[in-house]
């Protein structure tokens, strides 16, 4: 009887172990990808057949760049996350709790529950803004008036706020664990931190490998910058070893915060991608590498990884940009980082093979090809992630078929 209820015991922990570490029902989707949809471009499509997009794409998290209430409207019982934006000119006004608190009012309250306002971006890029120095007084300030207009509404548990900031604000960031701000920046992020830290909020970054490579190609290796396979770095002083640049970033502002005495504050990226075009100063700027660094991403997102000093913690990313925007200013890579036209019209193919399982748009056959040609962009990862999904069945059923066997006492 007693080695009856020691197999048990036995065979209880087998299962435990195995369900706990196995992949079963996790692997679903990239649960941690979402994408920038942005707005300065002629003919874009309206809010609606976006949102055929992006179920198209099976994303779920999208951010824009205001509070348009077009957007908002049409986003309404989608279950799309949405990530809204305060303009940086904003701030002065914002900082006085009395207008946030109409602010809120007026452009989440109407909106939330059933458009998903997950997030409250305060401004942009604020800490290199041409008008840094007014901006930075305002930012915190401001963000505190909007966190105490969210309380009194109620909102406060479910929409968090933070600011996407430039890897700009780094004064070092290679190797990784040198990471750290500017000393220029340090008291205000130095607020910024203690304020997410307080209301449990995460870090934001827009971050682009291309940048790194556009300045210096002769020294950055591309299939680092672009996922490709390649020997990547080993971190001296952690012996952590990136085989990427996109994770090298993100893991230098971890220890950015750290050197501040900030540890624990998840860190996302806002924004990430890289231009099809450019000027012919622009290097790298091509449709071969915008195509090969987002069908790469992609794939690294439908794996949910963390970083090599977060393997954990999944890293959240938003994919720079749906649409091409040809009314934005500044050089021409500017206006081509999107996977699709404003018409919807895909911009290059990433090489991934087809499956539809979008729900078709009711309007025109244009906007079904739309659909169709949109699922290409991700099915071949999606693919991968089901044949890995498949495995990890496979992994646990021959653990429980020998855990069965050892139950029973009888030889393989």
């Amino acid at each position: 009887m007693a080695a009856f209820f020691s197999r048990i015991s036995i065979f209880k922990i087998f299962l435990v172990f195995t369900l706990c570490f196995s992949d079963i029902g996790f692997l679903q989707g990239a649960t941690s990808l979402g994408i920038n949809y942005g707005q300065l471009g002629d003919n874009l499509l309206p809010p609606e057949k976006v949102l055929d997009l992006l179920s198209s794409l099976k994303i779920t998290k999208a951010r824009i760049y205001d509070t348009n209430p077009q957007v908002l409207t049409a986003f309404a019982n989608s279950g799309v996350e949405l990530m809204v934006t305060i303009e940086n000119a904003m701030l002065g006004q914002l900082k006085n709790p009395q207008t946030a608190f109409q602010w809120v009012s007026s452009h989440i309250k109407p909106y939330f529950p059933a458009t998903k306002i997950t997030s409250i971006a305060v401004g942009n890029e604020v800490f290199t803004d041409d008008d840094t120095t007014v901006l930075l007084s305002n930012l915190v300030p401001a963000m505190v008036s909007i966190q105490t207009a969210l309380t009194q509404l109620g909102l406060d548990s479910y929409i968090k706020i933070s600011t996407p900031c430039s890897l700009a604000v780094l004064e070092e960031s290679y190797p990784p664990s040198a990471g750290s701000f500017k000393p220029e920046v340090a008291q205000v992020m130095t607020q910024l931190l203690q304020f997410l830290q307080s209301t449990k909020a995460p870090f934001w970054i827009n971050a682009y490998p291309y940048f790194a490579y556009k300045g210096d190609p002769n020294r950055v290796s591309l299939d680092y910058v672009l996922f490709n396979a390649n020997q990547g770095m080993v971190d001296p002083f952690t012996k952590l070893h990136y085989d990427n640049m996109l994770y090298a970033q993100v893991d230098a502002a971890i220890y950015a915060m750290a050197r501040l005495g900030f540890n624990g504050i998840e860190v996302k990226v806002s924004e990430t991608g890289w231009p099809s075009r450019g000027d012919t100063n622009e290097i790298g700027a091509t449709l071969q590498n915008a195509a090969t660094y987002n069908r790469n991403l992609l794939r690294r997102q439908l794996q949910n990884e963390g970083t090599p000093l977060r393997p954990k913690m999944r890293l959240e990313v938003y994919v720079f940009a749906l649409f091409n925007e040809d009314m934005k200013p500044g050089p021409t890579s500017e206006r081509n980082y999107g996977l699709f036209q404003p018409d919807g019209t895909m911009v290059y193919n990433v090489g991934l093979s087809a499956i539809s399982t979008s729900r078709t748009p009711t309007s025109s056959s244009s906007s079904s090809t739309t659909s169709a040609s949109i699922s290409d962009v991700f099915s071949s990862a999606t693919k991968a992630a089901t044949m890995e999904y498949r495995q990890s069945w496979v992994c646990w059923i021959t653990v429980c078929m020998v855990t069965f066997h050892v139950f029973m006492g009888r030889p393989l």
